[in-house]
């Protein structure tokens, strides 16, 4: 079946495309997306800041420029995620004690963005702490999946991937520690990108408890785009990464592709099993090479351990855990150690592979709980199981630091279905590219 999809509104290119054509100005592209903003958002919950005067403003000011080369964007409006600071807009990351309190200056994504003519409406929704797969907090409320608003739009970018596939906006910028713009992009049939750790600058994505401190958060979490296609995706990845990137990509009937279903820590349910073995049966026929089984496939139990022990340190920020323990600098040294030959058993794994397809997340779209989702329990083909065991599918590309981009490839009743195209480290193009190419080859 075709992946479920719910707006044919024009992606980030096109309508920059729109404007320098002179077919529409950049006030009317504002007005026009806060209009379907102000005419959606009221079941979904998405766009939680809203900054629609300030945002007139500035369309206003384009009004009789020259688009410059370095504006690819001129005039375009976005959202992006409420944990980005913006002038004068708050960043509270969920928390009430933080409610209000705003922000001096952009960070380093958001003046990337404004430089390349980007107008930004406001700021979507997230988890306290940006920790689960759902996006609601005591400020904010909470945001529902546009395709059935009762169940998850997934997090914690998940009001940026709802913004996004319900057309309220064509662009949005999330970040991702544990899945948070993969499976949002996943439940919610938009395409996401996880960057190689270090490309996208995270200067200005500080907790709110360290405001003024630039004490941004480090290992293992990135900022990625959220879009509608794939060409836009790598637009703002080009705008914002900050180091240049090799490009090597190649035609899919030359790549060699292995399938990673399995997972000795997470089962995958029927739901997303059978559209991601659909496309990977349509690659087939076409000619294109997928393994099932490597040799050289990295210890995934071991791993995925190991990461889930960083991920809770890292989040922690040096709170105790919850038996009171304290990491000490030996336990995160042994874990960089552990970090260190992950990656090198990957980059082993890519000595035969040009790429790994994977399930973002092992369900769909879950439906919307009390409290974290990750403390309760999930149902997987019939059986109730941990719901944390599912961030294995996020670690396996955040713990050795890889680029792995989402993109839609069919769905289970009205709920949307994603694959993961993971490469090694710094092949985000060439993962946004093979990713583009299998999309074509699914959906034409």
């Amino acid at each position: 079946m075709a992946y479920p999809h719910l707006t044919d509104e024009p992606g980030g290119i096109a309508t920059a495309t729109q404007i320098r054509e002179g077919h529409i100005s950049p006030l009317e592209a504002v007005d026009a997306m806060i209009a379907r903003i102000e005419k959606l958002d009221p079941a979904i919950n998405a766009v939680v800041v809203r900054d629609f005067d300030r945002a007139r403003s500035a369309a206003k000011a384009m009004d009789g420029l020259d688009i410059m080369p370095h504006q690819p964007l001129f005039g375009v409006p976005m959202t992006i995620k409420e944990s980005f600071a913006i002038g004068g807009l708050p960043s509270c990351w969920g928390f009430k004690e933080y409610e209000g309190q705003l922000q001096d200056a952009d960070s380093t994504v958001v003046r990337q963005l404004k430089a390349a003519g980007a107008i930004f409406l406001g700021k979507t929704n997230v988890p306290p702490a940006l920790a689960d797969w759902q996006s609601t907090n005591p400020v904010y409320g909470r945001t529902g999946n546009p395709h059935d608003t009762s169940r998850s739009p997934g997090g914690s970018s998940g009001g940026s991937a709802a913004a996004v596939a319900s057309g309220m906006s064509p662009l949005e910028y999330g970040t991702d520690i544990g899945g948070s713009v993969r499976v949002p992009a996943h439940f919610c049939g938009v395409w996401g990108h996880k960057t190689s750790w270090g490309l996208v600058s995270k200067q200005g994505h500080d907790h709110p408890a360290f405001k003024g401190t630039d004490a941004h958060d480090g290992v293992l979490s990135i900022a990625g785009p959220i879009t509608r296609n794939a060409d836009d995706l790598a637009l703002l990845l080009e705008l914002t990464a900050i180091l240049p990137l090799r490009r090597h990509e190649k035609p899919l009937k030359d790549c060699r592709f292995l399938l990673l279903a399995e997972h000795p820590v997470s089962e995958v349910d029927a739901g997303v099993r059978g559209p991601i073995e659909a496309a990977v049966d349509s690659m087939r026929k076409a000619g294109i090479t997928v393994d099932d089984h490597s040799p050289d496939l990295p210890d995934l139990a071991g791993d995925h351990g190991a990461y889930m022990r960083m991920l809770n340190i890292a989040m922690a920020r040096g709170a105790p855990a919850p038996d009171g323990s304290v990491a000490s600098a030996a336990d995160w040294f042994d874990l960089l150690d552990l970090q260190a030959r992950c990656e090198l058993s990957w980059a082993n794994l890519f000595e035969s592979y040009d790429f790994v397809l994977a399930p973002p997340a092992p369900v769909l779209a879950i439906e919307a709980v009390e409290g974290q989702s990750f403390q309760g329990d999930t149902l997987i083909n019939g059986q109730m199981v941990p719901a944390a065991n599912g961030l294995a599918w996020a670690g396996i590309a955040t713990f050795p630091n890889l680029p792995s981009t989402v993109l839609p490839v069919g769905g289970t009743g009205n709920l949307p279905c994603g694959m993961q195209v993971i490469g090694p480290r710094w092949a985000d193009f060439d993962c946004i590219a093979a990713a583009k190419a299998i999309g074509a080859l699914l959906h034409g």
